[in-house]
């Protein structure tokens, strides 16, 4: 280490000159890494918009290609059970009424898909949106479809954010629809829709008093096709919760789940 005590002031300006020299060397070389990286950033800026137009492409294709056949044989299954159901026998008509569901099965499986792709995809316009006002027309529309079944909703007032109002529309058509499958077969079923405090922020949820679920399973939740119940007994197209994860992280959120077999289950979600 230098003496800068003991040097001349010819020493110390000959010091400070090379310095100079060194810093100005080092500034030009860091400004042509930044070129560089910023020229690599254009780059894959260029890759993601190609990868976005190949993806809406895709979508298109799906929804005509794949709708389209869908609809045809929905149409004809209809017509013969329709025109030719009386003289058909029982298991032909068993056979036609598969065919049916299954083609309805699929329509609203690509829905789901192109849903989840938006989810990846779609640009994020953040507005102020009430959470309250989405969630208590979830409930109705879920209370219109079925209004045999006794649920009692709570749902929290004046839970507002900011951020995409049809995104997050999204998560609680997913997590409420959840709430309503997996409460099905209480005769007194519940679900609430609140906030908590999580680390100082506030951590938005739905708890129901259904099935539960194993928490030693719950990583898989929100795993693409992932599902922990069978299919006979709980209906489903296992994107839903991918699709929440999807949205919630593209708002720089988490979302997890807590619950217990026979207990129910209580979803959460930051934003």
């Amino acid at each position: 280490m230098k003496n800068y005590d003991r040097m001349s002031k010819k020493e110390l300006i000959e010091e400070l000159r090379e310095k100079e020299k060194f810093d100005v060397m080092q500034f030009k070389q860091y400004m042509e890494k930044i070129e560089i990286l910023n020229t690599q950033l254009a780059e894959r800026s260029y890759e993601l918009e190609v990868l976005n137009s190949d993806l809406e492409a895709f979508n298109s294709t799906v929804a005509h290609d794949l709708r389209t056949p869908l609809s045809s044989i929905s149409l004809y299954t209809e017509s013969l059970l329709k025109h030719y159901g009386r003289d058909l026998d029982e298991e032909s008509m068993t056979y036609l009424k598969s065919i049916s569901l299954q083609t309805e099965y699929m329509k609203e499986l690509i829905n789901r898909l192109l849903k989840f792709s938006q989810a990846s995809f779609k640009e994020i316009k953040k507005e102020n949106v009430n959470l309250t006002r989405i969630a208590q027309r979830v409930a109705a529309n879920l209370k219109l479809k079925a209004p045999e079944r006794k649920v009692d909703f709570k749902i929290r007032n004046g839970l507002e954010v900011n951020g995409d109002k049809y995104l997050l529309q999204d998560v609680l058509e997913n997590l409420l629809g959840n709430a309503w499958k997996f409460t099905g077969l209480k005769e007194s079923a519940a679900i609430e829709f609140g906030v908590t405090d999580q680390d100082g922020k506030p951590a938005y949820f739905i708890r129901d008093n259904g099935v539960g679920f194993d928490r030693t399973q719950a990583a898989k939740l929100f795993v693409s096709f992932q599902r922990l119940h069978s299919g006979d007994e709980f209906k489903g197209y296992g994107i839903g919760l991918a699709a929440v994860k999807r949205i919630i992280q593209r708002h720089a959120g988490k979302v997890w789940a807590e619950g217990e077999v026979g207990k129910g289950a209580t979803f959460y979600f930051t934003l």
